[in-house]
């Protein structure tokens, strides 16, 4: 029994014992690193509105040394004495809280503008405000005790760069430059504020960010201006009320930040304790980075806030786990086996197995009587999924034999259908060219009456128009020959097929010629390789036929300008020694699904322009001679159409 129970113990209690805790450690440290990421984006917050503020200040400083120079009363100042000048600019630098304003004429600010970037984009007629790092000379050139105010002395700091420097006495300037343009007046007015322990400036960003940082909290900030790793305007604290003025920053954020240029978003060592930093390089006139700009909070606050809430989330799962145990071990007593067992059954019928059984589970309770039930029932599921499958081949079998007849009578259906449409048009064809045929040799007997009359009035005055006459007769016999081509073309088994040899070398270049005005007018270019070929046999005319035919519809596919290849050479189709004819152009194709029925009859992509004979009648013509046209898409761009006719020569020999 207590082997029984110490199992069961350790079955039902380790995944409480061991995975919960697992669970609440991942929890806790997910918790801690979004924790931290909070924090990180406070500090991201806190961060841009320092910036903001600093923008701030730069863009009211131009602003206002703009409104200054644009003014009327400066325009009068510049007209007055020297003693009128000075008090001007003294009453301004206190009004607009600047540490210096001055005036350059045009020609002193020229002198200037190599120096400073905001002078010479003053001179350019723009105002411009930047931050600018002064030395120790340009500040004690400037009214007022700036030097000294600038000067601070190097504390040695944990962490920092080395260095051999004890004083820092260059100064960070908000640098401002606006345009005069004043008649009689040019130059440009200067101003500008040293940040420099400028206390003011600092405890603002301080107070805009951190409301309590005076009066404690759990989020006590600090802010800070640097020139370089330099501390020159801060609110940290050495001691009480001694600012941290002079020390340095740690080496790793002037890396991160100064030389490679990126925003530090992490904690940071600051003087004697351990805050969420932010650090925003600074970059002065010339695009260099100059110094940081800083905001954080101190970490300690919120790493005790961890820890507690850590300490209460482990106390309150330990009593959970001992007042669990014993409830646990009560209720798994006797079910936990069967039920086990069951489940494990009906895992293995769920991955196929049906004969997969629970058997004697060692309960005679509604557990046991349960697990007796369900092994009855599989029972049965066996059974019949052996007579479903059964069934299921049968049905499988017959449906596929089905299938297979239905198919083979779909074809036939469709090949009969095929015929149908074909017989039919080529009905309608033969009534149409009979009829158009008898209309159009009505006509053409009548002129050709006409002009044997008009010969036989003029008698020997008929030379001066028998050119004419002669061309006229040529024209008709040419319209005969049409019609009676349109005749062979609807009723082929009424005339016999020319025996005569011919080379398609030379019909294919007087199809050329033939449509030389239609390529012209539409500027394409011609190719063509035409190799010395062996005869077949065909009716040149119908042949010529053929040829324009495609010539033309290239043509037309092109339409404004393109290339034309026509090729003629020498192959095998079909197992029989054969002459192709190729024509290819550069137009867009024949789309896919349209390929199949480019010979059938009326079949046209010229909606409303052609009738759809032409390449139906030349597939016939062709076929007629025992060749056959083809037609295909070229991977390049582009229709191809190949005639293939039989050499005489072996036709010849096989007679």
């Amino acid at each position: 029994m207590r082997s029984v129970r110490l199992r069961l113990l350790v079955l039902a209690l380790a995944p409480l014992v061991v995975l919960m805790p697992l669970l609440l450690l991942l929890g806790m440290a997910r918790w801690t690193s979004e924790y931290d990421e909070v924090l990180i984006a406070n500090v991201g917050s806190d961060l841009r509105i320092a910036e903001q503020y600093l923008a701030r200040i730069m863009v009211g400083t131009g602003d206002e040394l703009k409104g200054v120079a644009e003014s009327a009363e400066f325009a009068r100042v510049l007209d007055g004495n020297t003693t009128q000048k000075a008090a001007f600019f003294e009453r301004k630098t206190a009004d607009l809280e600047l540490d210096f304003l001055y005036y350059l004429p045009a020609a002193a600010a020229l002198d200037q503008a190599a120096r400073w970037p905001v002078i010479a984009t003053a001179l350019a007629g723009r105002s411009d405000t930047q931050i600018d790092i002064f030395g120790a000379d340009d500040l004690a050139a400037l009214p007022g005790d700036l030097a000294a105010r600038a000067r601070i002395d190097l504390i040695e700091t944990e962490a920092a760069k080395p260095t051999d420097r004890t004083v820092e006495d260059r100064g960070m300037v908000v640098h401002a430059a606006s345009p005069v343009q004043l008649a009689g007046q040019e130059g440009v007015l200067v101003g500008g504020i040293l940040l420099n322990r400028n206390l003011q400036f600092i405890d603002t960003i301080n107070a805009l960010v951190y409301l309590n940082a005076i009066t404690g909290g759990d989020r006590q900030g600090t802010a800070t201006l640097f020139l370089e790793d330099v501390r020159v305007s801060t609110n940290v604290r050495l001691f009480e009320d001694v600012r941290a003025l002079g020390t340095r920053v740690s080496a790793a954020v002037r890396g991160a930040v100064l030389d490679e240029g990126r925003t530090w978003l992490d904690r940071a060592f600051v003087v004697n304790d351990w805050y969420i930093s932010g650090y925003l390089p600074i970059i002065d006139s010339f695009g260099q980075r100059v110094g940081m700009l800083y905001v954080g909070f101190l970490e300690a606050p919120f790493a005790a806030a961890k820890q507690e809430a850590f300490i209460r989330l482990m106390v309150a799962f330990a009593a959970v786990l001992i007042l669990s145990v014993p409830v646990f071990l009560w209720l798994a007593k006797g079910v936990f086996a069967p039920l086990e067992r069951m489940t494990h059954t009906m895992r293995k019928v769920g991955q196929g197995n049906l004969s997969a059984r629970n058997g004697n589970v060692g309960s005679r309770d509604e557990i046991g009587q349960v697990a007796g039930h369900l092994d009855d029932l599989l029972d049965q599921v066996q059974d019949r999924d052996r007579r479903l499958r059964a069934w299921a081949d049968e049905l499988n079998t017959r449906v596929e034999e089905r299938t297979s007849e239905l198919r083979e009578a779909n074809a036939k259906l469709e090949d009969t259908y095929r015929q149908l449409v074909m017989s039919e048009k080529l009905a309608s064809i033969g009534e149409i060219t009979a009829g158009v045929a008898h209309e159009i040799n009505n006509p053409v007997a009548v002129i050709q009456g006409n002009v044997d009359v008009i010969r036989e009035a003029l008698g020997d005055r008929a030379a001066p128009v028998e050119t004419e006459l002669t061309l006229i007769d040529r024209q008709v016999a040419r319209i005969g020959a049409i019609v009676g081509k349109l005749l062979k073309f609807a009723r082929p088994t009424e005339f016999s097929d020319s025996d005569e040899l011919v080379h398609l070398g030379p019909i294919a270049e007087d199809c050329l010629l033939l449509v030389d005005h239609v390529l012209s007018r539409g500027n394409i270019e011609v190719q063509t390789r035409l190799e010395d070929v062996p005869p077949v046999r065909i009716d040149p005319g119908e042949m010529q036929q053929v040829v324009i035919n495609l010539i033309v519809n290239a043509a037309h596919a092109m339409g404004a300008a393109g290339r034309l290849e026509m090729t003629l050479g020498e192959g095998w189709h079909d197992g029989r020694r054969a002459v192709c004819l190729t024509v290819r152009d550069s137009g867009p194709g024949i789309p896919e699904d349209k390929l199949p029925s480019v010979f059938d009859p009326f079949f046209t992509t010229k909606q409303g322009e052609g009738t759809g004979l032409g390449l139906s009648i030349s597939q016939s013509l062709i076929q007629r001679a025992g060749g056959i046209i083809t037609a295909h898409n070229r991977a390049e761009g582009g229709a191809e159409f190949r005639v293939w006719l039989p050499v005489a020569e072996l036709e010849a020999a096989a007679e």
